[in-house]
């Protein structure tokens, strides 16, 4: 993937979502759970195809992270989670066993 300015979460989530990253993703039920088409998608079905690490300036605890990921059934979109102590732990759980990291 080429790269992107990394001035801010929201200059990437653009970025991506011009690179076709239009969905968004949340975990649920042990499942990664597409916001616009509902169909879920177990660790195996998922492909990141690309992780972004973002530090608060004034705060580390505002930290996040924000994945590019692409489903078994070529459905592109992000997932964003805190980063250290803000961390969902569902998510982090569900991304922990996805296998196939392209970065």
């Amino acid at each position: 993937m080429e790269k992107i300015n990394m001035d801010s979460l929201i200059t990437v989530l653009d970025a991506l979502e011009t690179k076709g990253f239009t969905t968004q993703f949340e975990v649920s039920h042990l499942k990664l759970l597409s916001l616009k088409t509902e169909k879920r998608f177990a660790p195996d079905q998922v492909k990141i195809i690309h992780f972004y690490r973002f530090e608060g300036e004034s705060n580390p605890d505002d930290g996040a992270i924000l994945y590019a990921i692409e489903t078994n059934t070529y459905e592109k979109g992000t997932l964003v989670d805190g980063y250290g102590p803000t961390s969902d732990s569902t998510k982090a759980d569900f991304m922990k066993q996805v296998a196939n990291i392209q970065k």
